[in-house]
């Protein structure tokens, strides 16, 4: 199983309690969640890792803007999580500087342990082909307008290598207002690409924009991380728990309807 599709699938599995590193036996017992919790940074930092991982978050996503020079703190930052929690799934988002990138590029990145990279699409096409074990690919879908936008998106299939994607819809301050057909819209583009799906949000979201997001069918939200450490946690343990209780209702509401076996005697 692929790390990106572990953590996907572990956000939605209960966990007991204990932990290791600074988290250490204290770390409460997880309740299964309706996706995972990724944090995304512009600049990789050790504090606000720890912060992040602290407050429960699943993953961490740093910019990286493909300067050499700049992977020295991204690499602090990855060890710092990852010595908290050492499952925790770290990635790039790379911005530019693709003439220098190379095999031996993502190589390093692998002995740095970030687990996968998300590419625009304005990348070049021939990062596809670098295929190096334990690092995966991640492609950034937009959302355009057109009737034949979900069909030209539907290629992205044809890419083996990739392991998920990433849904830049833009959707912050308007979730919850979204209409059955705006949602439509959102999904045809959604199921085209048909991988796995992580999606951009704001980290202050409610419960009937949370409702609103899974009817997208994504597997993570991605939040940004806030200058404050405190505001970290806040927004991370806030996530957690606003997607807890959506898995739980959802089940709940499935189980009625005799959807899914509840497993109650």
């Amino acid at each position: 199983m692929s790390k990106l599709i572990e953590m996907f699938a572990q956000a939605r599995r209960a966990q007991s309690g204990g932990g290791i590193g600074f988290i250490g036996k204290n770390r409460p017992a997880a309740k299964p969640r309706a996706a995972a919790v990724v944090v995304s940074f512009a600049i990789p930092d050790t504090a606000c890792a720890e912060a992040a991982i602290k407050a429960g978050a699943d993953g961490l996503l740093f910019d990286w803007d493909g300067e050499k020079t700049s992977l020295e703190a991204v690499r602090k930052a990855v060890d710092t999580a990852q010595t908290g929690e050492e499952k925790v799934l770290c990635g790039l988002r790379i911005t530019g500087g693709w003439d220098e990138i190379e095999r031996e590029t993502f190589e390093h990145l692998k002995e740095l342990r970030v687990g996968y990279v998300i590419l625009p699409m304005h990348a070049p096409a021939r990062l596809l082909a670098l295929q190096v074990k334990d690092l995966e690919l991640v492609v950034a879908v937009l959302m355009q307008e057109g009737e034949m936008y979900p069909i030209f998106m539907r290629n992205l299939t044809a890419f083996e290598g990739l392991a998920a994607v990433s849904l830049d819809f833009h959707l912050q301050g308007t979730i919850s207002s979204l209409s059955i057909e705006d949602v439509l819209r959102y999904r045809a583009v959604r199921d085209a690409v048909r991988f796995p799906a992580m999606l951009n949000v704001d980290s202050d979201i409610s419960e009937a924009d949370a409702y609103t997001l899974l009817t997208l069918g994504v597997q993570a939200m991605i939040i940004t991380a806030d200058k404050s450490n405190e505001k970290i946690k806040q927004h991370v343990r806030q996530m957690r728990i606003l997607l807890e209780q959506v898995f739980h209702e959802d089940k709940d509401s499935k189980e009625s309807f005799g959807l899914t076996p509840s497993g109650r005697t």
